[in-house]
């Protein structure tokens, strides 16, 4: 996992149309789309919605020229958190429906509704199109492009500001950790081993998170004090300049825009 973090800008580097599109515009259209699907009551029409917006998403996917198994991969590593909300949700009587009708019994009284299954999948059919729209910026932007777009946009400087220094050292928590592991390896310690004591890993496990934190405070200060030497006090803020946007990135975002906002109305609205 921590390998992975020096690679997670890797496919922001391209050169597609969508790369080079301003983040504010794709900062917005993702905002868009997950306003527009979890805005919409739940009710059937969550499915056409849904297939409406992704259909959005998988063009503009193919548009940024990255591979479809980029965005597979992506989204297996969050997947797990959203099925297992989800798969709670067929064994609860949820406030949207009046009356259930039970489809299976399992063992313990433990009763599978029609109606939870229902509500299931359109949760379901909400969390992977929010989290598409995020993996489609994530993947096409770059973090320190986001953190100015979203102070281009109004986001108060405490908060751009913050943002960019956890965006500049969390790669250097990344490369200290890198260290200690190196060293537990040289050691010649696993703590998956099974040959060793159980409370001998928890033990090292323990002293290595501590050491971590240990390290990461006093990191911290030395960055606090070379911040101060360098000017930083309570009106400090992130340098953002100007970047007007081009005519051609105005009308690409409204029509997207219109698109998102006309298709969600038009199924919703429809008799």
């Amino acid at each position: 996992m921590i390998d992975d973090l020096y690679f997670i800008e890797k496919y922001a580097y391209g050169a597609s149309i969508v790369h080079r599109l301003d983040a504010r515009i794709k900062l917005l259209i993702a905002l868009a789309a997950i306003v527009a699907v979890v805005a919409v009551p739940y009710s059937t029409r969550v499915y056409e919605v849904g297939a409406a917006l992704f259909a959005l998403f998988a063009l503009l996917w193919v548009c940024s020229r990255l591979s479809p198994a980029v965005y597979l991969r992506r989204l297996a590593l969050i997947l797990p958190f959203g099925i297992f909300l989800v798969a709670f949700q067929v064994f609860v009587k949820n406030p949207y429906y009046d009356v259930f009708h039970t489809i299976a019994t399992l063992p313990f009284g433990i009763e599978i509704y029609a109606e939870s299954v229902e509500f299931a999948s359109i949760l379901l059919v909400k969390f992977i199109v929010s989290i598409s729209f995020v993996i489609l910026l994530s993947s096409t932007t770059k973090m320190q492009d986001m953190i100015e777009a979203a102070g281009r946009l109004g986001l108060p400087r405490e908060f751009t500001l913050t943002l960019a220094m956890m965006v500049r050292y969390i790669f250097v928590f990344a490369e200290m950790f890198g260290r200690i592991r190196t060293a537990m390896a040289t050691r010649c310690f696993d703590p998956l081993d099974r040959t060793l004591p159980y409370r001998y890993r928890l033990h090292q496990v323990g002293y290595t998170v501590g050491t971590i934190f240990i390290r990461s405070y006093e990191q911290g200060e030395r960055t606090y004090t070379s911040m101060l030497c360098r000017g930083y006090g309570t009106n400090a803020s992130l340098y953002i300049r100007k970047k007007p946007l081009r005519t051609r990135e105005t009308v690409f975002f409204a029509a997207t825009l219109g698109f998102i906002v006309l298709s969600t109305a038009v199924i919703y609205l429809q008799p």
